[in-house]
């Protein structure tokens, strides 16, 4: 039962979020409900963690005040529930897509007509018609956005993007209207119908990006939950087979495996035995032998027999439920990204209404008989110039080609904040198994006694018969076709295998086996297992009845190009670090081969992610590198987390970069990417502020007592989709880059 001092810690999907500000925005809210112990809301993944003490709140609760401000908390956790709001969001995807399109399609023609065709009879009514779906009905979230915000008393992008745009329709519609009033004072009645459609049109593609950047977020988690089978067969007394909901088994429960199924909750094998594969919880490539009294896990694969398993752990308490638990907090318990963007609008936004509203002001104080239309143009193209189009477009443009010339080299790079991060990357810490190394057992040696051609054939035959992992290696190996007839193969659990061919007794199998078989071992395989025993590779012999005809030398190879990449790091700072679930012999054969120094052995999959936190806390920028299950939780905690392209879709999912070769050399070059990409971002901000900073002024008439230069708005209409061109030319040059 829970107490006033207990807390919950769980995950809810938040609804209507459309910036990074309304992360902000949700996130006090829950903060500041009485209960609420701690609260953060991740605009990348659209999810609230809160921790609560349930005496005093609920979801209830929470749900309420959310939806006080305009957002919405979504506390129905059941299957249902989770579907209905992928649909939802794959729905507002495909909406905002549409919106986009037709936005872009109208405005087009209207800037054609607008900057070339003004002569067109009728051309400001067409110019009309054609805009105003693109500002009403396209961009209506804009003006529902602000309208939010000012209710709250505060301002984001949207109120400058309604503002300006909203101002520039009316204007131009009252003068389409009454153009007499303008041309009576002496001036041009003239329309900004393109410069309003063509706003919607660019900041609804940069939603549209953005959105993309971040759809893949819960995926992952979809995924692993995806590895718990929804049916089970349950043995029921008197032996009989019965298929079950995997929500209704309980501890004690007997179940059934069989051959390349799904293990559906942690237990131990009551009877029968096979080979698991536990990569996803280990990372260890070698499947492991299942036998009587052995412990299995959900979500591991059997491979080759059928057994039965008594169910121990259920529901939330298997080890992948808690997989499933550690990478949702992990994800959702990083501050969500204010982009800088969003947090200079904040600022912006509100300076430019009142430079705006005070040219106004000093206009009709100071301007003489027609200072209040000078006063209007100039409220007018204070808020046009100063639209946020090149800002928000700074941003995404330099990402969206980092990212495509990422992917030009094997580098897929999920979300931006993953790619401005990479640059700052001091440590770098790499799984061993399918990292480093291939991530399968090969035969590195082989030594013959006497190099019978009979006898490679007779081991061809035997290891072809088995079914462990280690005698498929030794057949890829020898890569030919046996045609010579087995007798009587015993497979013999912890040594090898033992069988008949050609009425004469073979073993294949480890030193035990032969000691046990009183076989003897020549001085030359001594020697040579020995060696190899040394670089932590496994040893297998081949014999007859009397003495062992072959050794051979089994391991997981290191890729081609660690060593290199390792190399590569180092060079530029980075402290490189191995974790791996293997032996601390094996680790540390590894690691002196490819270079590292700091190195961990027999390391559980959540040990990585304390070991990444720790280094976190003592101010390091983090990259964790793996490509198993069991590394998702610590990909998920890292600051940049990258995923080898031959792993486990779950570490794909979790990562925000995934290298498509598996190659470790592309993770030098991505951090290369990264620093450039963050350089290009850095100049287009800087551009768009510099250009701010002498359009404004300008557009407000500063000039106007100097030399009596007033800027017109349709220049500065003009200005504003130039400062977004110089912004877009300056992302592409990141096309040429040589990484």
């Amino acid at each position: 039962m829970n107490t006033a001092n207990h807390t919950i810690k769980q995950s809810f999907p938040v609804l209507n979020m459309s910036c990074a500000s309304c992360a902000a925005s949700s996130e006090s809210i829950l903060q500041s409900q009485p209960g609420v112990v701690n609260a953060a809301v991740n605009y990348a993944n659209g999810n609230a963690l809160v921790e609560y003490i349930p005496t005093v709140t609920g979801p209830a609760r929470l749900k309420t005040a959310l939806q006080g401000i305009g957002y919405d908390l979504v506390i129905d956790e059941s299957e249902d529930a989770k579907d209905a709001l992928e649909a939802l969001q794959q729905k507002q995807y495909k909406t905002l897509k549409a919106k986009t399109i037709a936005a872009v399609i109208l405005s087009i023609p209207v800037v054609i007509i607008g900057m070339f065709f003004m002569g067109l009879p009728y051309a400001n009514y067409i110019m009309w018609v054609l805009s105003t779906p693109v500002i009403f009905v396209f961009g209506k979230q804009f003006f529902v956005g602000a309208w939010k915000q000012a209710k709250h008393r505060s301002a984001n992008m949207d109120t400058l993007v309604a503002l300006s745009t909203g101002v520039a329709y009316l204007f131009s519609a009252f003068n389409t209207l009454f153009p007499d009033y303008w041309h009576s004072k002496g001036l041009h009645a003239h329309v900004y119908f393109e410069a309003a459609a063509v706003i919607i049109a660019f900041i609804l593609l940069g939603k549209l990006l953005e959105e993309k950047a971040k759809g893949n977020t819960s995926s992952a988690i979809k995924k692993l939950m995806g590895l718990q089978p929804k049916t089970v067969t349950v043995i029921q007394e008197g032996g009989h087979q019965a298929q079950m909901s995997f929500a209704d088994v309980t501890v004690g429960t007997t179940l059934l495996v069989k051959p390349g199924e799904r293990i559906p909750v942690d237990g131990t094998v009551s009877a029968g035995n096979s080979f698991v594969n536990e990569s996803m919880i280990s990372g260890e490539p070698v499947p492991v032998e299942k036998t009587k009294g052995e412990k299995v896990f959900a979500g591991t694969i059997n491979q080759k027999g059928s057994f039965r398993f008594i169910a121990g752990k259920v529901g939330g308490d298997t080890v992948l439920a808690h997989i499933i638990k550690m990478v949702q907090e992990a994800q959702g318990s990083k501050a969500p990204v204010q982009k800088l963007v969003d947090k200079i609008a904040g600022i912006f936004v509100p300076v430019v209404i009142g430079i705006a509203l005070l040219s106004l002001v000093v206009w009709i104080i100071l301007g003489g008989d027609s200072g209040f239309t000078h006063g209007l143009l100039a409220m007018i193209t204070v808020l046009v110039i100063a639209c946020p189009c090149a800002l928000g477009l700074a941003t995404p443009t330099a990402i969206m080609v980092g990212v495509g010339k990422g992917a030009e080299n094997g580098i897929l790079i999920k979300d931006a904040e993953s790619l401005e991060l990479a640059k700052k990357v001091d440590s770098v810490i790499l799984d061993k198994t399918g990292t480093i190394t291939e991530g399968r057992p090969s035969v590195t040696d082989i030594i013959w006694l006497n190099n019978d051609a009979k006898d490679i054939a007779v081991l061809l035959s035997v290891e072809k018969q088995s079914e462990h992992p280690l005698a498929e290696a030794i057949v890829k190996y020898l890569n030919a076709t046996p045609d010579l007839p087995v007798q009587h193969f015993e497979s013999l659990t912890g040594f090898g295998a033992k069988a008949q061919v050609n009425d004469q007794t073979w073993y294949a199998g480890n030193l035990p086996l032969l000691q046990k078989n009183n076989i003897t071992v020549a001085d030359q395989l001594q020697h040579a297992a020995e060696k190899w025993l040394a670089e932590a590779k496994t040893v297998i012999y081949f014999a007859n009845e009397k003495q062992a005809l072959a050794a051979v030398a089994i391991a997981d190879t290191i890729k081609a190009s660690s060593g290199e990449a390792v190399k590569q790091l180092q060079d530029a700072g980075i402290t490189v670090y191995m974790l791996t679930g293997d032996n601390a012999a094996t680790a540390k054969a590894i690691a002196n081969q490819v270079g590292i120094t700091h190195f961990k052995a027999e390391v559980l999959p959540e040990q990585k992610a304390e070991f990444v936190k720790a280094l976190q806390q003592q101010g390091k920028t983090v990259a964790m590198v793996g490509d198993g299950i069991n590394d998702s939780t610590a990909l998920a905690q890292a600051d940049v987390s990258i995923a080898m392209g031959k792993g486990s879709d779950i570490a794909m999912d979790v990562a925000k970069m995934t290298i498509i070769s598996s190659d470790l050399s592309k993770i030098p070059k991505a951090i290369r990417l990264s620093k450039h990409t963050v350089a290009t971002i850095k100049q287009n901000l800087f551009w768009a502020f510099i250009y701010n900073f002498i359009g404004i002024p300008i557009a407000a008439g500063i000039l106007y007592p100097v030399n009596g230069y007033l800027l017109n708005p349709m220049i500065a209409g003009a200005a504003m989709a130039l400062s977004s061109v110089s912004v877009v030319a300056n992302s592409l040059r990141l096309k040429w880059l040589k990484l």
